[in-house]
């Protein structure tokens, strides 16, 4: 039973995690089918395609919102495709960084062609009005929580 005066769909939390699986799950199918790529695997690579530099576990978890579990899950099928390698840090060893090798690269590049292409896609099926909104608004949720994190505690 609903509690009075409640709308799950107008809570923000329920609508945007529907929003997002929605959009996921539909380029999923996409990369799946052509590389058997599982949704961590393609936020690992996708971390590492668009740093500049490589990245320990510890950030690729961090830019892509994952749990260390899944990276590391990830990161040990990407490395057995030999797209990413994993080289020790000289200062900590108990740190690794992940780089992608040449054929993760271009793999990467591959994926990032597709998914520009389902983004052109969603472009069309939400308008340029309708993107811009969305993307103001998603920008306005980011900086507020940005906000709220940086202020100190009440407790």
């Amino acid at each position: 039973m609903a509690a009075e005066g409640f709308e799950l769909n107008a809570f923000l939390p329920y609508r945007l995690n529907r929003a997002a699986e929605f959009v996921a799950v539909r380029f999923a199918a996409e990369y799946k089918a052509r590389y058997q790529l599982t949704r961590p695997e393609w936020r690992t690579l996708a971390a590492l395609g668009s740093s500049a530099c490589a990245m320990t576990a510890t950030e690729v978890g961090t830019h892509s919102a994952m749990h260390k579990t899944k990276v590391s899950r990830a990161v040990s099928a990407l490395e057995e495709r030999r797209w990413l390698k994993r080289s020790e840090d000289e200062g900590d060893r108990r740190l690794e960084h992940l780089e992608l090798t040449k054929a993760g690269r271009r793999a990467y590049g591959e994926l990032t062609d597709l998914a520009s292409a389902y983004q052109a896609q969603l472009d069309e099926l939400i308008g340029a009005s309708g993107l811009q909104a969305l993307c103001a608004g998603l920008e306005a949720i980011e900086r507020a929580i940005d906000r709220a994190e940086e202020r100190p505690s009440r407790t």
